[in-house]
């Protein structure tokens, strides 16, 4: 998925990253990784002080909206180490960016 820079006119898109950022451990995530950059799973979660399964749960939540990526390196030990990043973003969020991006959504609304 491309990194959101700029203006989201894409309601889905729009959407997904709300509800990625709805979150206090994703909003940790983000916070850490832009405040230390690129880190692994298992660091990242001592940091954040949550455990691993819960954070790869919610770094997949990220990254499906673009806003974390990864990459899978060996260490010089050779284990592998999942390392990631926040993706730069930004959105401008206005009434008539929100009504843009209404009229893109592929999403029935729930009755």
């Amino acid at each position: 998925m491309k990194p959101n820079t700029g203006v989201t006119t894409n309601g889905d898109q729009l959407l997904a990253t709300l509800a990625a950022l709805a979150n206090p451990h994703r909003m940790r995530v983000v916070a850490a990784l832009a405040g230390g950059g690129r880190n692994y799973v298992s660091q990242l979660a001592r940091e954040i002080g949550i455990s691993r399964p819960l954070l790869h749960l919610h770094l997949q939540k990220l990254q499906d909206a673009g806003l974390v990526t990864s990459k899978l390196e060996l260490s010089k030990d050779g284990k592998a180490l999942n390392y990631f990043e926040v993706t730069e973003f930004a959105f401008h969020l206005t009434p008539a960016a929100v009504a843009d991006a209404a009229k893109t959504l592929t999403a029935k609304p729930e009755t």
